[in-house]
């Protein structure tokens, strides 16, 4: 009985299409059943609640690179000798990095992420999504014709990215997020293209550094420079068959700090935006009151985006690693231990937002989990959360008969990204 049970509520149903349509029955039954399980199947422990997940986003004793060591160490060695590279670029950026190698790259990374300066960015964006809906009269796809696209041209732009290449950025991103956050049992062929276009991506950064140096700008990639050098500090590496992290207290980014962390800024800058605004429209046309609303009251514009956020984020689940012993409400986390927090099931807690499974642009209680909480707080949620601003108003301004056409919701095969293969729409 108990084994049946521990199946039912595995990890490996977010496989399924029934699932993956509507993941959250099966986030509530875990929730309520097994709040911190253990899943056999995979060997990792599954947290849903909000109060223990926002607890242990504070907790130093459970870590983001341990977390990305221990998912490299149950590797395949085939997968290893693939993924190698991969795995050593993610272990020097802020998004896989601890105190006081985070602190330090944190800080760093914080010149280019200021108000002033995302919001600068704002007539760009206004321009792009004009651009990109232009042309479009009885009808669109969403995510082909404008959330796609549009990340992919407001990071090029921020990093200063040369118009020409755009595409080549997006290929490979498209690359890296194939394999991003689940590596284990991937087919090769997409472990070697990763590989493969994580080196073309660093090449090609490198390369585009290097003639910046001599000509800064305003760019976020002059930005980094400004604050980088050349000068050899401990950064971590590759030792006995896994990753290792050295200790880090630089003033400045390394050249491979530099482009490890612009290589992650594009690839999950961009599948996070796109998925924002295919679930947001989603939701807005799937609960008409609460669009009608919305055109109203524009005002109501940043409620509404972090309710889309709350409400069905694109982002699933995030993972730490035990470095200690620990004891979470009675269950015993063993030192090096995966744990997985499912933000979309905390996000609908009923413990902490009231009819969690209500969308309204109106609610005011608590916050949402979907950028994260304390040091690891995503360093570019304004950006994200501006560019969805932009993208829902415009096109419920030029598109006041927006309707949903008819038809199956294809979304994405990714455990832990949530996003929708295309979003046709009548206008």
């Amino acid at each position: 009985m108990l084994s049946a049970i521990r199946d039912a509520l595995s990890l490996s149903h977010l496989h399924r299409e029934d699932v993956r349509a509507n993941p959250y029955p099966f986030y509530e039954q875990l929730r309520e059943q097994d709040p911190i399980h253990w899943d056999d199947e995979f060997g990792f422990w599954v947290l849903t609640r909000y109060d223990d997940i926002a607890a242990l986003y504070y907790d130093d004793r459970f870590s983001r690179a341990e977390g990305l060591m221990r998912n490299f160490e149950r590797l395949t060695e085939i997968e290893k000798q693939v993924v190698q590279p991969v795995y050593e670029s993610f272990s020097k950026t802020v998004f896989y990095a601890d105190p006081p190698y985070h602190t330090n790259l944190r800080g760093l990374l914080n010149h280019a992420f200021t108000p002033r300066y995302v919001e600068r960015l704002r007539p760009f964006i206004q321009r792009t999504v004009d651009k990109l809906l232009d042309g479009h009269h009885g009808g669109m796809d969403i995510i082909e014709d404008l959330a796609y696209p549009l990340p992919v041209m407001v990071i090029a732009e921020l990093i200063g990215l040369p118009a020409g290449d755009r595409a080549k950025f997006k290929a490979w991103s498209d690359d890296l997020f194939a394999i991003l956050g689940t590596v284990k049992d991937k087919p090769r062929h997409l472990l070697e293209r990763a590989a493969q276009s994580l080196a073309e991506m660093t090449d090609y950064i490198k390369a585009l550094a290097d003639a910046r140096r001599d000509n800064l700008g305003d760019d976020l990639l002059s930005v980094l420079l400004g604050v980088s050098d050349e000068r050899k500090c401990p950064v971590p590496h590759h030792s006995q068959g896994g990753l290792t992290r050295e200790s880090h207290t630089a003033s400045s980014l390394t050249a491979e700090e530099l482009v490890a962390n612009v290589n992650i800024l594009l690839s999950t800058g961009h599948e996070t935006t796109t998925h924002l605004i295919g679930n947001g429209i989603l939701a807005l046309l799937q609960h008409p009151d609460q669009m009608k609303l919305l055109k109203e009251k524009p005002a109501l514009m940043a409620s509404a985006v972090d309710e889309i956020l709350r409400y069905d984020n694109p982002v699933q689940i995030t993972y730490r690693s035990a470095l200690d012993d620990a004891d979470l409400n009675g269950k015993l986390i063993r030192r090096g231990d995966l744990v997985n927090t499912v933000i979309g099931s905390a996000n609908r807690d009923p413990e902490r937002f009231t009819e969690p499974h209500r969308f309204d642009i109106t609610r005011s209680e608590g916050r949402h989990l979907s950028f994260g909480l304390g040091i690891h707080y995503c360093i570019g949620a304004p950006l994200v959360k501006l560019e969805a601003e932009i993208a829902f108003e415009t096109i419920l301004r030029r598109f006041p008969n927006l309707q949903l056409k008819s038809g199956v919701l294809e979304w994405q095969e990714h455990p832990i990204f949530r996003g929708l293969k295309e979003l046709k729409v009548s206008l």
